[in-house]
């Protein structure tokens, strides 16, 4: 058997990285044997810059599972190891982070390839992790084109990431693979039944998750530390993407599933209301998982291990940063989740209470525009027969949708009072059919905008609140908010003043990543005569948990970024789960599909469906089989759109342009598995290439 490495050895050979010259290490050292057991999760890399990149792994021996696993890094210039740069010994791999390790490598070369290995000795052998590949950003006065891979949303339950597959497949040349958010979805496989075993998601704590109510069904979401590190621990023993984590650096920001669906600062969404969902523990064991799992340098940590309980987690959390790419680019990546307000309209808001009263409309000069009947409101404490009529069946809906009696009772009282719309008062007297208390005339009462004339018709649900509001209304309610408040300030005061003053940096293009859509998503159903009943012809934002819920902030920015960045700026992102190439406000913004999740016009046939429309209704038609012909009418600025397909996005950007290929796959083949026919997977894919130009996109 051949003599081990001595550690004294090893120590000689780091002497030479500061010199970033290769070592010279013993010819005759031990070879270095297959140990791939030990690392489940592989290997990856992240935050590339030209002198740094961070290297993650995760190491386990299952004959001492809780005990830290001591490793050695080696990094080198060849896949061979033979022109080490860095021998780097004593880390450890401790079973109070999960066994995961991130050391952040430094002193090294601009735009260099680097591989990389961990080894863990065991009984005089040294056993290997798989080997990675990185590489680092170009020199800031490189005046080189710049190439990424744009992914998000790849839920794991019962799918198969045929996607990265496909970029495996092409083997393409990129400098690293920006992820936008919803790495992981929080929840495990209970209402996701898949035929395949090693496709499904659990918890090896269940009692520590949280249940979920979905459907007239239950399935668990994480909550503990425990739970979150489950989740990552089975999407990342996926062979396809270990491959692409091994093969290009990552650069993450988070969106919502890597803490709760549709989430806000620490709130949670799931009950729409019917509960208190402020939870700061539960985010912070998200975060602390996200942490040791993603290759982030959030913390411009120094060399060597990053001392993963040094990581500030909420609510001091911040994970907006910027890299420089070369002289062309300047990658600008944002933080939706954590420092924004609330949804602007609540999702346990009483429909009929009046939020802009004749008063504000006649300070806005806004009489005119709401003059109808429609906008009639009265002050129903000047009805006490209607108005307990009103408070009974506000307590039997609560009732019925959960909540206690004397829960419902207590919101009853509390919501049931001063102005509210006639639009909701009266439809609710007329079915409760009351003697003595019938509807309202409207003649002579005042007018206003209440939450029914923003969509909001029930009183716990996401649609009128976050999904499915009428747009013109909602657009006259959120000016007048943002006048008042910061009730539209996403991204919080530090981190926009950090990326408007970035944006004049020296670089030719500054690429924004956002976890959401800056596109906007609108069915115009006004001139649908067939639309039935004729109040539903209105203009809808599908989502405004996205930036169409921010809309004179989006507005704000997109102008003022373009007018520092010279015009060229780009938007990247994800999560709506579809494909978007349009310029807003003077500003291209490309919206990658998602890897694997449910497509937007599956999720939109739902929601339709659940409200009333079914397939075949004129409503149907138009949101759902004619889906992408109702968002090009609804934003002219839509160059493409996709909602039925998976996929990923390429952008090179250059001197004077930049250029985006979208490759897809239909979202029907997303449970068909392709590991074992490639070529069948190839010719399933179709690509749609588009210029990226100051304010323009056209077909390439």
């Amino acid at each position: 058997m051949s003599q081990p490495l001595h550690r004294r050895t090893v120590l000689k050979c780091i002497v030479a990285v500061a010199a970033g010259t290769a070592l010279g290490c013993p010819e005759k050292e031990p070879p270095v044997d297959d140990g791939r057991a030990y690392f489940p999760q592989s290997v990856a890399s992240g935050d590339p810059r030209a002198g740094s990149v961070v290297l993650w792994t995760r190491a386990v021996d299952s004959g001492r599972p809780d005990a830290d696993v001591a490793l050695t890094l080696e990094v080198a210039t060849d896949e061979g190891f033979r022109n080490r740069v860095l021998e780097l010994d004593g880390l450890r791999a401790t079973a109070a982070h999960g066994h995961a390790l991130k050391v952040k490598v430094t002193n090294l070369q601009p735009r260099t390839h680097y591989y990389y290995r961990f080894i863990l000795e065991k009984e005089d052998q040294r056993l290997g992790s798989p080997v990675g590949r990185t590489r680092t950003a170009p020199a800031p006065d490189a005046g080189v084109p710049v190439r990424f891979a744009v992914a998000n949303c790849q839920d794991f339950r019962g799918r198969y990431y045929n996607s990265w597959q496909r970029l495996l497949q092409l083997d393409e040349d990129l400098d690293f693979i920006l992820f936008v958010g919803d790495y992981i979805y929080e929840a495990d496989s209970s209402l996701v039944p898949s035929p395949d075993s090693s496709r499904d998601v659990s918890f090896s704590d269940p009692g520590s998750a949280m249940p979920r109510s979905v459907g007239g069904g239950t399935e668990l979401v994480a909550n503990a530390v425990s739970n979150y590190r489950d989740l990552y621990r089975t999407y990342r023993s996926d062979p396809f993407l270990q491959q692409v984590h091994a093969r290009y650096p990552f650069i993450v920001t988070w969106d919502d599933h890597e803490f709760s669906d549709d989430c806000w600062d620490a709130h949670a969404t799931y009950t729409h209301g019917r509960a208190d969902e402020f939870q700061p523990d539960r985010r912070r064991n998200a975060e602390l998982a996200f942490f040791e799992y993603m290759p982030i340098d959030n913390t411009d940590a120094p060399p060597g291990a990053i001392d993963l309980d040094g990581v500030p987690r909420y609510p001091d959390t911040r994970i907006w940063r910027d890299f420089t790419f070369g002289s062309h680019l300047r990658l600008l990546v944002t933080d939706y989740r954590t420092h924004r307000p609330d949804h602007l309209i609540p999702e346990d808001a009483y429909p009929g209470t009046v939020v802009m009263d004749a008063a504000v409309l006649a300070s806005l000069g806004l009489t005119a525009a709401f003059a109808t009947d429609a906008f009639a409101y009265v002050n129903i404490d000047t009805f006490p027969e209607r108005k307990a009529v009103l408070q009974g069946a506000y307590v039997q809906l609560a009732v019925a949708a959960g909540l206690t009696q004397a829960d419902a009772a207590a919101r009853a009282a509390a919501a049931v009072r001063g102005n509210l719309a006639l639009a909701y008062v009266n439809p609710v007297l007329t079915a409760a059919a009351r003697p003595g208390a019938g509807p309202i005339d409207p003649a002579g009462q005042p007018r206003g905008l209440a939450f029914v004339h923003l969509g909001k018709t029930e009183l716990f649900t996401r649609v009128g609140s976050r999904y499915v509001v009428i747009k013109d209304t909602f657009d006259v309610y959120a000016a007048w908010r943002q006048s008042t408040s910061d009730a539209q300030d996403a991204l919080g005061e530090a981190q926009e003043a950090w990326l408007l003053e970035s944006a004049e940096s020296a670089q030719t293009w500054k690429v924004v990543a956002s976890s959401v859509s800056v596109t906007s998503m609108v069915w115009d159903l006004r001139a649908k005569a067939d639309v039935e009943p004729a109040s539903v012809r209105n203009r809808y934002y599908y989502s405004v948990d996205q930036w169409d819920g921010f809309p004179d902030k989006r507005r704000e920015l997109l102008s003022a970024l373009r007018d520092r960045a010279g015009g060229r700026v780009l938007f990247v992102a994800g999560d709506i789960h579809a494909s978007f190439a349009s310029v807003e406000h003077g500003v291209p913004a490309l919206t990658a599909p998602a890897i694997s999740s449910t497509a937007v016009q599956e999720e939109a046939g739902a929601e339709v469906e659940a409200a009333g429309f079914p397939p075949g209704s004129a409503v149907y038609r138009y949101v759902v089989t004619e889906q992408e012909t109702t968002f090009r009418e609804g934003n002219p600025g839509i160059a493409f759109v996709d909602t039925d397909a998976h996929g990923f996005t390429v952008v090179e950007v250059g001197a004077q342009e930049a250029r985006a290929s979208y490759h897809l796959i239909p979202s029907g083949e997303i449970r068909v598995d392709y590991s074992g026919r490639p070529e069948e997977l190839a010719a399933r894919f179709f690509r749609r290439d588009f210029l990226v130009q100051p304010g323009a996109i056209s077909v390439a």
